[in-house]
């Protein structure tokens, strides 16, 4: 029996949640990110929500509305660029707490019809539908609609063989998409699309495809396997190859309990850790938010944290730091973060940032005011003193 395994991913996550405290500002440019706090109070006139024009500070966009996507503002983006592309956006502050409610009752809601799920995140799941019965498509509106009764937000859903399908064609038609593939219809469906679509294959991997006059996952497809082992090394090679062809044999893991649980991004462009210093501060304070709300997701604190640098020769370094006690709030994995990055070589330019936490324990009774983990984040940790390579 061929598998059936969905990607099921919320639209817009937290703009989302902060449109239905607001209706008011449905259908405008709305970016969350910059500071944490209450907002105006719901029914608030329009002109008693901050404007993105006057931002002032190193704060970086948390997410956007798709109004605001579409002038260019991303998750990442430092809220000053984003403030000259889309001045008039409506900045709201980050209220994880509500998002972790309403991701509680999203994957309750998903569970109810399907239980066999993995965690991706707080706005992002794997099903396992092959045992559920009914047909796939219906079954597809049926999650959907289960997750909108039970939240009121949208979400986008792909049903395929395998997991890294369905990351795909979950992609394929947002937001409030619904998409089911077969093998079949990966010639049709997937191989058209540029190799980044894939998760896993980055910026700089997109322009090493490129150069090889690799434009497409077709093309990828197609290529001989000693020319991805040559460019790209055995292992990664191999990847290439299977992922191209749509190959992925990994199960929807619903049981384990996480050794770690870490944030990365790849870079656009090779970053210089002088020259775009302010840039990847940016970066490094998002990656650490995020991280942060992961753990609080998944009810953990952290013991030890680490930073992952790859140059653009494509070396990786690692390097931690274990600390007396386990924190999980921004501001202390932060801090943590710029310890272990004083210990990194930075001789040439950069490729890619992570951020991982490990010796993972979820908190007891006991009281732990005053220890690093319970101090409360600075506003958006911005500031002289945080800056990436001090």
């Amino acid at each position: 029996m061929e598998r059936r395994i969905a990607h099921l991913d919320m639209d817009a996550f937290y703009a989302s949640v902060e449109l239905l405290r607001y209706p008011q500002l449905k259908g405008l440019a709305v970016v969350v990110g910059g500071r944490r706090g209450a907002g105006p109070e719901p029914g608030a006139d329009l002109k008693d929500f901050a404007r993105l024009r006057d931002y002032v500070g190193r704060g970086v966009a948390t997410t956007a509305s798709y109004e605001a996507r579409a002038l260019g503002v991303h998750s990442a983006m430092g809220l000053m660029k984003a403030a000259a592309l889309a001045p008039d956006a409506i900045l709201l502050p980050a209220d994880f707490d509500e998002y972790r409610r309403y991701s509680r009752r999203f994957k309750a809601a998903v569970a109810e019809i399907a239980p066999c799920i993995e965690n991706r995140g707080i706005d992002e799941i794997y099903i396992d539908l092959t045992d559920v019965p009914g047909e796939t498509a219906a079954l597809a509106r049926r999650i959907k609609d289960a997750v909108r009764r039970a939240t009121g937000l949208g979400c986008s859903i792909g049903v395929t063989p395998n997991k890294l399908l369905a990351k795909i064609a979950s992609e394929l038609e947002k937001p409030d998409g619904s998409t089911v593939l077969t093998y079949a219809d990966v010639p049709a469906r997937i191989w058209p699309l540029p190799p980044r679509k894939i998760n896993g294959i980055g910026p700089k991997a997109s322009l090493k495809l490129e150069a090889l006059g690799i434009r497409t996952i077709g093309e990828l497809a197609r290529a001989p396997l000693n020319l991805l082992v040559e460019h790209f090394g055995k292992h990664y090679g191999h990847w290439l190859n299977q992922a191209a062809n749509g190959r992925d044999e990994r199960p929807v893991v619903t049981a384990s309990e996480p050794k770690s649980l870490s944030r990365e991004t790849t870079f656009e462009r090779d970053l210089d850790p002088r020259q775009d210093r302010e840039v990847l501060s940016r970066i490094l304070i998002s990656l650490c938010e995020r991280l942060s709300g992961d753990l609080a997701h998944k009810g953990y604190s952290s013991r030890t944290i680490g930073v992952k640098l790859r140059y653009d020769d494509f070396r990786t370094v690692t390097r931690d730091k274990t600390l007396t006690a386990p924190i999980s709030d921004p501001q202390a994995i932060l801090s943590t973060a710029r310890a272990c990055l004083k210990r990194v070589p930075l001789d040439r330019r950069l490729r890619l940032l992570g951020i991982r936490a490990s010796s993972l324990s979820r908190p007891g009774g006991t009281d732990t005011a005053g220890s690093p983990g319970s101090r409360q984040p600075s506003e958006n940790m911005k500031g002289e003193n945080l800056r990436l390579f001090d």
